[in-house]
């Protein structure tokens, strides 16, 4: 336990900045708007897709345990 905590303080001090970057996309995504471009609307749909894997992830991991969890009970069950 104590090992997760120095690497979760570890990554935490070593983060990168990464801020410089979303002015510089947000600037280029509204002056593109504003031109009638759809270069914004993509990077929102990329930004949604990228937050959507993790969720999948979890909820398909999720789901396997419940599936797993409950085959077991039901084992369980037959053998008592």
């Amino acid at each position: 336990m104590m090992l997760i905590a120095v690497m979760v303080v570890i990554l935490m001090l070593c983060s990168l900045d990464a801020e410089a970057q979303c002015a510089m996309c947000k600037a280029a995504a509204e002056s593109n708007m504003r031109g009638g471009g759809t270069e914004g609307r993509g990077l929102n749909n990329g930004i949604l897709y990228m937050l959507l894997t993790p969720y999948l992830l979890v909820a398909g991991i999720g789901y396997l345990w419940y599936k797993n969890k409950k085959k077991a009970e039901l084992r369980e069950a037959n053998d008592a």
